[in-house]
């Protein structure tokens, strides 16, 4: 028999335990026009500083582009102290603090990111974060079924779609019917609201700002619920809050996020950091955990987890979810980015955008074809109609290094492009997308 390397021969003894010949009637069970039958394009060894070398001629083939992308991920600025301290070992590698006397540090930084979310929101109690904004208002819509013992969801088109779609998917199989409440002129219809409310009702969903951009009407909303034990949720977006009123002030029950814009990178689509707050009446209700702060029989500070109503810890029909991890790793950045901002950081940021986006809005306006959608109020996003297809726009400002939006085609309106516009963007870079729009149209 020929030499075999340790890691052969540990596999040629697996067979032999499991009374298996070789590889190929260990896999006899998979059909042969699905097993990969070509050699697999792995070049031979090489040195580490030659691996870098070939690394870094692939890494000067990638094109830096200026992004007006948004749609629930944002192009905002993360300090450079983020990445450094959330790279520390004791978070980059943590996993779920089960052992409070081995893991404070983590559970401390769980308690401040709950609190910094508070503070931000205005609501009650917030979880040790959930996977994404999709999931986390999946959640929502089953804790509000959950609390009132209703089954009727009212989502409006102007909720972002992939959140949407995830909503359906958790309540899919749970006796749960999700009405879509359609728009008017990119803005919920009230009327179609108010025709759908009744007292089957379990939560009322409201994006704000919604997924175009536009802020919708809050305080109708809450007066149409009034003293109906419905629920409301609503989505929002954290930077926003520097300047518009918090879900809190709104005497919303749930609050629901996207985390990523706050320090952390937009990761090719996720991981992500869904954020997930309530009302003290919901806390046995709310899902994930949450972490507390408490006294050892010493009178010592300490961190524990306070709830955690997971099929892990307590009967499975008495769970609220089955998640069983989150993204801690983003809560951390989440929290550094908070601190390292305060207060006046996230209204500077919030303002820069606001200015900004109105900036490149006024100078949009005034290409003759092009139209900000009128009569709405937008905070760093808004939608125009263009005399051409959006898709056409999109890809020759790819051509000269720009993502132009997004294009609103899936809604039924191929002509209209939905830009995002951070605080990021310099003024130079608005006015060259103002003029690359202008040569393409015109």
């Amino acid at each position: 028999m020929p030499y075999l390397s340790n890691s052969e021969s540990d596999f040629r003894a697996m067979l032999d335990v499991i009374g298996v010949k070789d590889f190929e009637e260990l896999i006899s069970n998979i059909p042969e026009k699905l097993r990969f039958k070509r050699k697999l394009k792995i070049p031979s060894a090489v040195s580490e500083f030659e691996t870098r070398k070939i690394l870094e001629e692939i890494a000067a083939e990638n094109k830096t582009y200026t992004s007006f992308l948004g749609g629930g991920v944002y192009d905002h600025y993360i300090p450079a102290a983020i990445n450094s301290i959330i790279s520390r070992p004791e978070f980059y590698t943590s996993y779920t603090p089960y052992q409070p006397e081995v893991s404070q540090g983590n559970l401390q930084v769980m308690y401040e990111f709950q609190s910094l979310i508070c503070e931000l929101t205005g609501m009650d109690m917030t979880n040790a974060s959930i996977y994404d904004a999709g999931s986390a208002l999946g959640e929502a819509v089953l804790t509000a079924a959950t609390q009132t013992r209703r089954n009727k969801i009212l989502m409006p088109e102007t909720v972002n779609w992939r959140y949407k779609e995830i909503a359906e998917t958790y309540s899919k199989h749970l006796g749960i019917e999700i009405v879509s409440i359609p728009h008017d002129n990119f803005t919920l219809d009230k009327d179609e609201l108010k025709n759908n409310f009744d007292e089957s009702t379990a939560a009322i969903v409201v994006q704000h700002p919604n997924y175009f951009g536009f802020l919708e009407d809050i305080e109708n909303i809450t007066a149409l619920r009034g003293s109906d034990k419905a629920l409301l949720i609503q989505v929002y977006d954290p930077i926003s809050l520097g300047l518009l009123k918090t879900p809190g002030e709104f005497g919303m029950d749930m609050a629901v996020a996207e985390g990523q814009v706050l320090g952390n990178a937009q990761n090719f689509g996720g991981p992500f950091l869904g954020l997930f707050s309530v009302t003290e009446k919901l806390v046995r209700k709310m899902p994930g955990r949450l972490a507390g702060i408490t006294k050892d029989t010493e009178g010592k500070r300490g961190f524990v987890m306070t709830l955690q109503t997971r099929e892990q810890h307590i009967r499975r029909d008495k769970a609220t979810s089955n998640i069983c991890t989150n993204s801690g790793l983003l809560t951390v950045a989440a929290s550094v980015y908070l601190s390292l901002l305060g207060k006046k950081g996230i209204q500077e940021a919030a303002n820069l955008s606001l200015q900004k986006a109105h900036y490149l809005a006024d100078q949009l306006a005034q290409i003759n074809g092009v139209t900000v959608i009128p009569g709405k109020h937008f905070f760093k996003e808004f939608t125009i109609e263009l005399p051409v297809p959006a898709q056409t726009v999109i890809k020759k400002a790819m051509e000269k290094g720009i993502f132009a939006g997004i294009s609103l085609e899936r809604y039924g309106y191929p002509n209209n492009l939905l830009i995002a516009v951070t605080e990021k963007r310099a003024i130079a870079e608005i006015d060259t997308y103002t003029e690359l729009l202008k040569s393409i149209i015109q």
